[in-house]
């Protein structure tokens, strides 16, 4: 695992749920930052250029929603 991932989300988001069992079912450990609960979280969202989520990070990678082939991309990347 060479890069870690973090899955912005917020709680009752289907696409954010779509993104972790997908990443789950990969195999990739992730953190989730749940943006209601931190405006920390919600900056480094917006930092990012985005304003809504999921946003999934890892290295230069940055996917917003449940974009399948970025997130491959991306789990290939962390892998």
């Amino acid at each position: 695992m060479s890069q870690s991932v973090i899955v912005y989300s917020t709680s009752g988001c289907s696409d954010c749920n779509q993104v972790k069992q997908l990443l789950t079912e990969q195999g990739i450990p992730f953190e989730v930052r749940d943006v209601m609960t931190s405006t920390v979280y919600q900056e480094e969202v917006e930092k990012l250029g985005f304003m809504g989520v999921p946003v999934t990070v890892s290295g230069e990678y940055a996917v917003k929603g449940f974009n399948l082939p970025e997130l491959k991309e991306l789990i290939a990347a962390a892998k």
